[in-house]
């Protein structure tokens, strides 16, 4: 991935064919494994189309740690069933709905490691609204009413080595020690990749920096 990564213009224009639909609104969904570069992505496209567009990360609907703690889930945060599934689906579909109104969203803070409600205006201009997360094409449970719900997902690929580097970096950025971050990667985040990478096939296209969409 670029250290600055601008979108390619085959995908600049993918998104805006989907956009010339005539659609109210166009939900476009990107999945992939932790450190895959979801959210650069993301944010690449909301900086393309930046007066109509909004980002949606799955993340904001992470379980409260108290809520894991209470579940006996702390040690197996990120796995599909840390999360309020049932929550983000029922958002996505709101988003179905005619936009006459502000639809407030959760927002994942990483500094502090909690969701904080309402943090994310998606608003009736917000044409299109970029959700990306691990599990958006898994079929189980309230996942998998997701994919309908979405115009189009992209699966997001990357080197699984350099993947593992960015996701340890990240951990230690965060407050884990060197050997913390490897062993949460190895224990926690590599199962939870090995359950994403298997829903790859559900996607419309694959996205990688070095080769674009196919």
């Amino acid at each position: 991935m670029p250290s600055n990564p601008v979108l390619p213009q085959a995908c600049r224009s993918h998104v805006q064919a989907l956009l010339d639909r005539g659609t109210a609104r166009v939900v476009l969904g990107l999945v992939g494994p932790p450190g895959a570069g979801k959210s650069t992505l993301a944010s690449a496209l909301q900086s393309a189309f930046a007066d109509i567009s909004v980002v949606l990360p799955m993340d904001g609907y992470h379980l409260a740690n108290s809520e894991l703690k209470r579940l006996g889930r702390a040690g197996r945060k990120g796995a599909p069933d840390t999360f309020d599934s049932a929550g983000y689906l029922a958002l996505l579909r709101r988003l179905r709905e005619p936009a006459t109104r502000v639809v407030y969203a959760p927002e994942f803070r990483r500094e502090i490691e909690e969701a904080i409600a309402g943090a994310i205006a998606i608003e009736p201009q917000h044409r299109l609204v970029i959700t990306e997360g691990n599990y958006l094409l898994v079929d189980q449970g309230a996942w998998a009413g997701v994919r309908s719900l979405l115009d189009e997902a992209w699966y997001v690929e990357v080197d699984d080595h350099l993947r593992n580097e960015r996701l340890t970096s990240r951990h230690e950025v965060f407050g884990r020690s060197a050997e913390d971050a490897r062993q949460w990667v190895a224990q926690t985040d590599e199962p939870n990749a090995r359950l994403v990478a298997s829903t790859r096939a559900r996607a419309h296209h694959v996205f990688s920096w070095d080769e674009g969409l196919a």
